[in-house]
Order: C-alpha cells, then sequence, then structure tokens
C-alpha cells in the first residue's frame, strides 16, 4: 500500500470520499480486464482469479473503508486506481498465496487515464438507471394519479402572481407530470452517449502496452458483469473530453431547477392558513413541530427540503461546468471530482423526488371551497363574462369588485337569480378552449 500510504501527503485531505458507485465501478473494471488478460494469455491464471475474486469483494463493498484516497486529488484519477489496484492487489495476494503486483498484475494493460474515466461512466449510468430514473417515474405517477383525482377542482389561474382566468387543480398536477416525464426521455437520451467508455485507451489513446484484442473483451466482460449494453467510445475523445457527462449533469440541472419551481408552487398553495393562500393542506408536514416557538405550527418542510436539494444540484453542475474545463491536449483533469458530483447529483435528486412524491403529492388536500371561491374572485372573470352580460353591467361588476365583492354577490346585486348566476359562472367552460356567450 506504499502509494496509497504515501499519497494522503500530497492531496488534500478534506474527507470527501468516492461515492460508493464508483468503488463499484472501479471493481467491475479490475474483475473485467483480469478475466480479459486471462483469456488472452497475459496473466497468470490463478493470479487472475484471485484478482477477479478481490474485485467482486470491492464491488460488494466489503474493502470502501480501505478506499482511503481523498476525491480531490490528481485531476486524472491516478490516487483513486492505485489505491484500487494495491487493495485488490492485497488480497488477491492473500487468496492465491502468491505475490500479486498491483502494477504488473491488478493494472496489466491499463492506465488510471482510461480506467477512472470508465469508472466514472460505468456509475453515472448505474446511478441514473437504478436510482434516478425510478425516483422520477414515482413522481411522474404521483402527479398523474392527483392530477386525474381533482382534475375537476376549481381554482383561480395566477400569472405574474395576480389573479388570472380559472384553471383545474388537476391541469396543474398534470403540467408537472409532463415536465418530469419529459426529463426521463431526454436522461434516456444521454445515457446512450455516456455508455461509450474508453477502456483500452491507456496512456493517451492509443491502447500502447494492451492487447490489440483487450479493448473488445473488457467491454464484453462489462456487459456480462453489469447487464448495461457500453460500447467502445473513441478513446481519444472520451479521455480528453468530458462533455457526455457534462450533459447528463445539465439533465440533472434541469430536473433540479423543475423541482425547486414545483416545490416553490406548493408552499405557496399551503402558505396561510389563514393570512396567506392556504389552497391546500399538507397533513404530512404535521408529523413533526414546524417551530420551537410557536404551539401547532406546520410547515411544508419536505417541500423545502427539496429546494435545497434543487440549490445544490445546480451548485454542483456549475462545479462540473468548470472541471469539464480543466485538461490539455490528450487528458481531462477534473475526471475525479465531476464522476463523483454526478453521482452525487443522483443520490440528492432521487431523494428529493421520491419523497416529494410521497409525501407532498401524494399527501395533498386541496381545500376545494376555497379554491372556488377564489376563482369566482378574479376580476380576470369579468373578460370572460363581459359577451354573456354585456360590456356596461361588466363594467359595472369590476367597480363592484374592486370594493370587495365577489362575482356571484356583485351579479346578483344586478338583478340576476341563481340559477342564471351557476350558468355564468359555469367555471368549467372556462378551463377547457371555446369562446364564451
Amino acid at each position: 500500500m506504499k502509494y496509497t500510504e504515501t499519497a494522503p501527503k500530497l492531496f488534500m485531505n478534506t474527507g470527501t470520499k468516492f461515492h460508493r458507485s464508483l468503488i463499484f465501478a472501479m471493481g467491475v473494471i479490475k474483475y473485467s480486464c483480469a478475466r480479459t488478460n486471462v483469456s488472452l494469455g497475459l496473466l497468470d491464471q490463478k493470479i487472475g482469479k484471485a484478482i477477479e475474486e478481490a474485485s467482486v469483494e470491492l464491488m460488494e463493498g466489503r474493502n470502501d473503508d480501505k478506499i482511503i484516497l481523498d476525491v480531490f486529488q490528481t485531476g486524472s484519477g491516478t490516487g483513486l486506481n492505485m489505491n484500487v489496484n494495491e487493495v485488490i492487489a492485497e488480497r488477491a495476494s492473500q487468496i492465491s498465496g502468491v505475490k500479486v503486483h498491483p502494477n504488473d498484475h491488478v493494472n496489466l494493460g491499463q492506465s488510471s487515464n482510461d480506467t477512472v474515466s470508465t469508472a466514472i461512466r460505468i456509475a453515472a449510468v448505474k446511478q441514473v438507471k437504478d436510482r434516478l430514473i425510478p425516483a422520477l417515474t414515482e413522481i411522474v405517477q404521483a402527479f398523474r394519479e392527483i392530477g386525474e383525482k381533482y382534475n375537476h377542482v376549481i381554482k383561480a389561474g395566477r400569472t405574474h402572481l395576480r389573479d388570472a382566468t380559472p384553471v383545474t387543480f388537476g391541469q396543474e398536477m398534470l403540467a408537472y407530470a409532463d415536465a418530469f416525464e419529459h426529463d426521463i426521455y431526454l436522461l434516456n437520451s444521454v445515457l446512450s452517449y455516456v455508455r461509450e467508455l474508453p477502456i483500452g485507451g491507456t496512456a493517451v489513446g492509443t491502447g500502447m502496452n494492451s492487447h490489440p484484442m483487450f479493448r473488445e473483451n473488457v467491454i464484453r466482460v462489462i456487459n456480462e458483469v453489469t447487464g448495461d449494453n457500453f460500447t467502445l467510445a473513441y478513446p481519444f475523445r472520451a479521455m480528453r473530453f468530458l462533455t457526455d457527462l457534462l450533459t447528463l449533469s445539465g439533465v440533472m440541472r434541469t430536473i433540479a431547477v423543475e423541482l425547486y419551481r414545483v416545490s416553490q408552487d406548493f408552499r405557496l398553495m399551503f402558505s396561510g392558513p389563514f393570512t396567506a393562500i392556504g389552497e391546500i393542506d399538507l397533513p404530512t408536514q404535521e408529523e413533526i413541530a414546524g417551530s420551537s416557538i410557536m404551539p401547532g405550527k406546520t410547515n411544508p418542510v419536505s417541500a423545502e427540503a427539496s429546494m435545497l436539494i434543487s440549490a445544490q444540484v445546480v451548485g454542483l453542475d456549475q462545479a462540473n461546468q468548470f472541471a469539464s474545463n480543466l485538461g490539455e491536449f490528450e487528458l481531462a483533469m477534473g475526471v475525479p471530482l465531476i464522476g463523483n458530483n454526478v453521482a452525487v447529483q443522483c443520490d440528492l435528486l432521487s431523494e428529493g423526488l421520491s419523497k416529494f412524491a410521497r409525501l407532498v403529492v401524494k399527501g395533498v388536500v386541496p381545500n376545494e371551497e376555497r379554491m372556488r371561491i377564489y376563482a369566482e374572485s378574479s376580476p380576470a372573470l369579468i373578460t370572460a363574462i363581459s359577451p354573456i352580460v354585456g360590456y356596461d353591467k361588466a363594467s359595472k361588476i369590476g367597480k363592484m369588485l374592486a370594493k370587495g365583492m365577489s362575482i356571484r354577490e356583485a351579479l346578483k346585486e344586478l338583478g340576476f337569480n341563481d340559477s342564471s348566476i351557476d350558468q355564468i359562472l359555469d367555471l368549467n367552460k372556462l378551463t377547457k378552449p371555446g369562446i364564451q356567450k
């Protein structure tokens, strides 16, 4: 463990350790490379099998405590690769009873430059598939269920935070579902790019010191282990550019912005209960105290926590933009940082989306009466009913609304009976295309 023992003197010691998915991906790579080198006659079978077994242990998380080097290290990720090589070599030596060398055996046919840049892509695909897409699917389903359930509930529309013509609560919920559904499409689209791996490029992309068939065989084994459809990248591109991962980060930034916006809308609808909008109730938020000094106060804590997550994901994307610029000529120099950031972004968004779906969306209870009162009180309705009651009466109604009357009260004041008012204020018509008559 000579490298791993010395490196902390030169690297940072921030306590920022590599994400579990990256350690898993490094185990996949070392397993696949060992099996390939044995099959190509380049590695002793006994040593190769021991490396495979030690690599499986790494994949399973049994040696995570030995991957100690900080994320903030050399920009190619050599520290991570050497840390992994030494941990696997030490364990493989114990398994085989033969001295296994971290470079000559575990790192055979590889460089840190191609292995770590491959690992960050394997980890990203795993995180998106296993965590982020399921979380997005969950919130889409939640919004669709609530949208269909309450598609009949009329509420005031608002633009620029000012009263506008009516919408239904369901229409708003289905809008959110549609946005997150598009995000799933965007993620699947970018994953096909991220699946291109530069393994076998060794130091600069040429594949020097590796067997001509090494790359194809390693990819085949990686796919057997992961069940994913990884392909060979043009190594000169994938080792010098991290823009495929930056594109993925950008999609996650988009998701974060949408989650923030949705959370803010729910906070506003939940505001009150008596001195603000108060259109919805969130009983799940009552499980913990909203204030340490005001008894009985309930706050939209799950929505606010999601907003904090959104802010962090956007910030990490900014860091990824910077990290993607690092490097010159044949190699990127932001590999460990962007790889770890992307994994963390997936974790954060997955947690935020899932909790928001279960605690906020599925737990929402609309205050239907208040929503209708607001909808009927909106001055924007004057425009909608003007063709029905006439311009002059509509002008009078406008003046009455300015004094605090509802449209229903104003119409009564002008002599309309309840039946006529119900017909005029058929707000359902106003939430669909059509011309009022």
